[in-house]
């Protein structure tokens, strides 16, 4: 049985226990009612009467036993179980919308639905079950897959119980980017499988004597395609053999693409653990060892009617003589509750649940995350922070997060966990308010892993612009940002064309007309010849570590016309050269590093570019160039130049980066500034 559900009231199905469980709204009779179903089978009958999806009337009083033939004449038989929620009941238990389920957060009563790129929400059919009598938005009774409204504001959901009494959901829709390609949600037969965002993996436990060769995922994405090999996926109806692990690729509506590794293990017979649990989507804290789970729930909760949501490795989940459906069977938290999980082999253990309310005063934040990377909270200082994978862009997160306050804010916008999305390219302010108005403010503070190496570092060498070993000059002036210095072999006479230099009063520096910066020679005054003899050695160290760096990336042509580096190291056999009217372009974030190793030299033609893009800057680029470059005239260059040999710079030329040769450095008209 592939799905189930009765008076629209979707069953959950638990593939591995094979029952059925399905809550209808108060006041529901249950002694005949018409299921409507999908199978894979041949045929379906409940005792000797063949069902008909939505057709045939059954007596749900008691459970009933769906029997499906297959077309080799096995069957399997899956057990009904119906409940009718109390007449105070008004709860949304289920929320789609165009097939994306919806996060609902029971305990602020908001449903939060990211909905892929390009997605119009002027006009959505919301599918959804309910324990309420009636639904409604504004004036207007909701009908299951049937009332459009329109979600480019938040709709408000009014719940109106068979007592009268009523409760209202908050439902927001935000769209993703067109670059969008994440799987948010995923599971197998009602197994939910973690998802680890930054190494793009998921892993999915299964109950003992589960057979992975045909399972059916359900699974949400940002994306507008997913497939595996060249089979497009669909959500809760494609099989696939889990027998190995197995790459879903997601595909952005820009064409982009990420891969998502699915490892499934099967538990032994004797597993029989409640590997994650939640109450209103707030997160349980397992001790396994003590057997026991803690959730503190925000002020205000009531504990007296509460769902959860959990995973186990075991066959069954049971309160007293009552099976424990995730995600749909009601329990009264005011005293602990007892679990018990019962394993392949009949074995069983005990966690006791204890749930907590926090104080009105309480406003803390307990979890934090973004894209499935979790957040460092120091509770003391009132900070987050959250490292992101290379290459993630920051200006859109959706953060997942549970609190013991009653609301969360960024500025004058309620943020709903897993739904809302905000810029992190600066910290960004999280305000949590407590149930008596009180608040407190998180800092939240986002920072990209570096790609490519590790940076090289410059030491002393890295306090100028322009350090050459055996001398410099300018003609016409240059504009130099920076320090500038020549190295311990010679004076200050090295320094020649173009610079008129004028020594300060200290005598440890000179000034320069074409200098921003100051000037050191190793004939200056204590302390800069040692200061000089130092940046000179730690120049020399700076060269032999980007040439020592393994495992380098070898060019497979000495033209760099037209070619984009993403961060790493590279490595030519032989000099480089960058044709006139051409351009080289380095794309990554930037933090990312590039170091180019080169045995030979670098000539640059007339009217070339090399180009950071993405955010990559020019302190991250590192050049170690074994003879000289010389840089065609009118062109721009990016990078810490490390050359064995001279640097020529070409006539109105620039640089942003630094000049470090080992001998001279020639320039003319140009504009050398610090990276």
């Amino acid at each position: 049985m592939t799905s189930f559900s009765i008076n629209g009231a979707t069953g959950v199905v638990n593939q591995t226990t094979k029952t059925i469980a399905v809550t209808l709204p108060s006041g529901t009779s249950v002694t005949s009612l018409i299921a409507t179903f999908a199978t894979n089978g041949s045929g379906v009958a409940v005792g000797s009467t063949p069902q008909v999806s939505g057709v045939t009337a059954n007596n749900f009083t008691s459970p009933v036993a769906y029997v499906i033939t297959a077309g080799d004449s096995s069957s399997s038989t899956y057990t009904v179980t119906v409940a009718v929620a109390s007449s105070t009941a008004k709860a949304v238990t289920n929320y789609s919308l165009a097939g994306v389920d919806g996060i609902i957060n029971e305990t602020t009563k908001t449903i939060g639905v990211v909905l892929p790129a390009g997605t119009s929400v002027s006009s959505l059919i919301a599918t959804f079950t309910m324990t309420g009598a009636t639904l409604k938005v504004g004036g207007t009774t909701q009908v299951s897959g049937v009332t459009a409204n329109n979600f480019t504001n938040p709709v408000a959901y009014v719940v109106t119980a068979t007592d009268t009494s009523t409760v209202t959901y908050t439902v927001t829709v935000t769209v993703a980017t067109t670059s969008a390609k994440a799987l948010t949600s995923y599971s197998l037969a009602g197994v939910v499988g973690s998802i680890n965002e930054a190494a793009k993996t998921i892993s999915v436990v299964m109950p003992s004597g589960t057979a992975v060769s045909s399972l059916i995922a359900t699974f949400n994405t940002t994306g507008s395609n997913v497939a595996i090999g060249g089979t497009s996926q669909v959500s809760a109806t494609t099989t696939n053999n889990f027998t190995s692990p197995v790459a879903y690729v997601v595909t952005a509506s820009d064409t982009s693409t990420t891969t998502y590794t699915v490892t499934v293990t099967v538990a032994t017979t004797s597993a029989k653990a409640l590997s994650s649990f939640s109450l209103g989507g707030i997160v349980g804290t397992i001790n396994e060892p003590a057997k026991t789970i803690a959730v503190v729930m925000p002020s205000g909760t009531s504990l007296t009617s509460l769902i959860a949501t959990f995973i186990t490795t075991g066959s069954s989940v049971a309160i007293g003589g009552t099976t424990q459906v995730s995600g749909t069977t009601t329990n009264n938290f005011s005293s602990p509750v007892v679990y018990v999980v019962t394993a392949g082999d009949a074995s069983t253990t005990s966690y006791t649940v204890t749930a907590t309310v926090a104080p009105t005063t309480a406003k803390a934040f307990t979890g934090f995350s973004l894209g499935g990377v979790v957040g460092t909270i120091n509770e003391p200082a009132k900070t987050i922070s959250v490292v992101m994978p290379s290459g993630t862009l920051v200006t859109s997160l959706i953060a997942t997060f549970t609190t013991t306050g009653a609301s969360v804010a960024v500025g004058p916008t309620t943020q709903v966990s897993g739904t809302t999305a905000n810029n992190f390219t600066n910290p960004v302010a999280f305000v949590v308010t407590a149930g008596d108005a009180s608040t407190a403010s998180y800092t939240v503070t986002v920072s990209v892993s570096a790609a490519g190496p590790a940076p090289v570092g410059l030491g002393s060498a890295g306090n100028f612009v322009l350090f050459a070993g055996t001398g410099i000059s300018s003609s016409p002036d240059s504009a130099i940002t920076g320090d500038v210095g020549v190295g311990p072999s010679v004076t200050h006479t090295a320094i020649t064309t173009g610079f008129s230099l004028i020594p300060d009063g200290s005598g440890t520096f000179a000034t320069a007309s074409q200098v921003t910066g100051k000037v050191y020679a190793y004939d200056y005054t204590d302390p800069t010849p040692a200061y000089i003899l130092s940046s000179s050695n730690d120049m020399i160290a700076a060269y032999n570590d980007a040439a020592g760096r393994p495992n380098p990336i070898v060019f497979g042509s000495a033209n760099l016309d037209g070619l984009t580096l993403a961060p790493g190291l590279y490595k030519s056999p032989v000099s480089l050269n960058l044709s006139v009217n051409t351009t080289l372009t380095l794309n990554g974030g930037p933090n990312d590093v590039w170091i180019i190793q080169v045995a030979g030299g670098v000539t640059t033609g007339a009217n070339t570019q090399i180009v950071l893009t993405g955010g990559a800057v020019a302190k991250n680029v590192f050049w170690q160039i074994q003879s000289g470059l010389t840089v065609g005239a009118t062109s721009t260059f990016n990078g810490i130049i490390l050359t064995g040999t001279a640097v020529t710079v070409g006539a109105d030329s620039s640089i942003i980066g630094r000049l470090l040769s080992q001998t001279a450095i020639t320039m003319d008209h140009n504009a050398i500034t610090n990276p």
